[in-house]
């Protein structure tokens, strides 16, 4: 099954990050950017589906804008980075990527998940 999905954890506070907004986008050159779809986060800080319906993901890069100052400042936090961008690089369109972001006010960490 192809696919795009991500999933954020608070680690600051223990618990996945809910309502967090998050901006798909799609380049083949890294040159210019298309807006794909923007989705938020469940209760569960997922989003099990990036791609908009009936859009199949392809060759090319990605990046997924995290728009954490609003997500702190509905937590009632004050983060340091207003928002976290991740580029990525497709090659091969027949697998699934998951895209995690473990987050707290002060830093960040991202890897490929399954």
């Amino acid at each position: 099954m192809s696919g795009l999905s991500t999933h954020v954890l608070d680690t600051s506070r223990g618990r996945p990050a809910g309502g967090l907004l998050i901006v798909l986008e799609f380049s083949p050159d890294r040159l210019h950017w298309d807006v794909l779809e923007q989705s938020e986060t469940n209760g569960d800080g997922r989003v099990p589906s990036l791609l908009p319906t009936g859009t199949e993901l392809k060759a090319g890069f990605y990046r997924l804008t995290f728009e954490t100052e609003q997500y702190f400042e509905s937590v009632g936090t004050t983060g340091f980075y207003p928002y976290v961008s991740v580029v990525f690089h497709i090659q091969d369109a027949s697998q699934h990527y998951h895209v995690p972001l473990l987050l707290s006010p002060f830093g960040y960490s991202t890897y490929r998940g399954s």
